[in-house]
């Protein structure tokens, strides 16, 4: 049976009690609520005629301070709120780090590592970037050369943050942008190189070049990365030619190596032989400068020999002859006796004679070595001064 049929004792299901009874006074609840409000502050209830107890009101339907806190002890409380909540704005950044300064969630300031002071919570926000960690990927693919050949390519990419203002707000996602932009600049890259290039002595050119390009978009879309290094694997044919692909490097290292030797051999023997040709050179100007000079020393004692010749012919004449049989004579260990009777009695020198044969091998047998002879003349007379005379014209 419902509340308000008849007979159902007309029960108000919200209130709880029967009767004729309206909804709730809203200005009881409001009083109601002013009284519990007062009384955790420390007040007193308000009677019915809206005052206090003591006959004062406030006529704004506030409760009143508590008792014994002034205006003065507030203003101390809120000064130290205000000194606490200024400190908060107190931050440090780490040698490793740049902080971006935000305010109202726009961009101010990038501040340096040291001690630092910003407008606290919600007016500035300070976010810390750590701009020294270095972050590495791999990017590997197949891909198509100059001269249409297919060529696996492997690198790694290191980076790390260069403006973190710009790496955190210019570009929405900087770590993919660079991974994009990685594979574009590999690609056209490789694909203005031949095949041999990257396989052989290219790498190290094409992982530069890669560098630069990519830097270069890094900095076009203001990303904020730097690109600190490009580390590219050697190159690697398909596994359907890698075969032939070795033999042609084997090849071409054992040119590189035949050249080398060559180059070496070359690099040995010219030095050689230009050394040989200085020395003969040399040996032959030293000849002709000897021969020149004994030359000029031979004409030299002719001229001496003729003017001597000139002031005295028959004393030079004999002089001469006796200085040619010296030399003729003078290696030979014989005695000469020039005598015209056999019975003179003549002292030959035994010893000396021995003593001269002796020396003479000793010295080379040189044909300027004075013998050791001894010419036992007997007493001049004139049939020997005159076979003197024959001799000597």
């Amino acid at each position: 049976m419902a509340w308000n049929e008849p007979g159902g004792g007309n029960k108000d299901p919200w209130s709880g009690k029967g009767g004729d009874q309206g909804p709730p006074d809203l200005d009881e609840v409001v009083r109601k609520l002013q009284e519990r409000l007062g009384g955790l502050f420390g007040g007193k209830r308000r009677g019915p005629s809206g005052d206090d107890g003591g006959g004062r009101g406030n006529g704004g339907g506030f409760p009143t301070l508590p008792s014994g806190i002034d205006k003065k002890t507030i203003g101390i409380a809120a000064g130290v709120l205000l000194v606490i909540w200024l400190a908060s704005g107190i931050y440090i950044i780490e040698p490793a780090e740049r902080g971006v300064v935000l305010r109202f969630g726009a961009y101010v300031d990038t501040t340096d590592p040291g001690p630092h002071w910003h407008i606290p919570f919600p007016i500035e926000t300070v976010s810390k970037v750590n701009v020294d960690q270095v972050s590495t990927f791999s990017h590997t693919a197949v891909m198509l050369t100059k001269d249409e050949n297919i060529v696996d390519v492997e690198l790694t990419v290191q980076a790390r943050i260069q403006d973190a203002a710009d790496y955190l707000f210019q570009d929405q996602s900087p770590d993919k942008t660079l991974r994009d932009a990685t594979e574009a600049v590999v690609r056209t890259v490789i694909g203005r190189s031949k095949l041999d290039y990257i396989v052989t002595e290219g790498r190290g050119a094409i992982s530069q070049d890669i560098q630069d390009r990519t830097q270069e978009l890094m900095n076009h879309y203001k990303t904020g990365l730097l690109i600190t290094s490009v580390n590219m694997q050697p190159a690697k044919p398909p596994e359907q030619v890698k075969d032939a692909f070795d033999d042609a490097i084997k090849a071409r290292e054992d040119k590189e190596r035949l050249e080398n030797k060559a180059e070496a051999y070359s690099n040995e023997i010219l030095p050689k032989a230009r050394g040989e040709a200085a020395r003969i050179e040399a040996d032959s100007m030293a000849y002709r400068d000897r021969v020149i000079a004994e030359s000029e020393g031979e004409s030299a004692r002719f001229l001496s020999v003729l003017a001597e010749y000139k002031k005295a012919p028959e004393v030079t004449r004999e002089r001469l002859y006796l200085e040619t049989m010296e030399r003729v004579l003078g290696g030979n260990p014989k005695v000469l006796l020039d005598m015209k009777e056999g019975n003179t009695m003549m002292y030959l020198p035994i010893d000396q004679m021995l003593k001269g044969r002796g020396a003479a091998p000793q010295a080379g047998a040189s044909a300027s070595t004075t013998p050791s002879r001894t010419f036992q003349e007997p007493e001049p007379t004139a049939e020997r001064s005159v076979n003197r005379e024959r001799r000597t014209r």
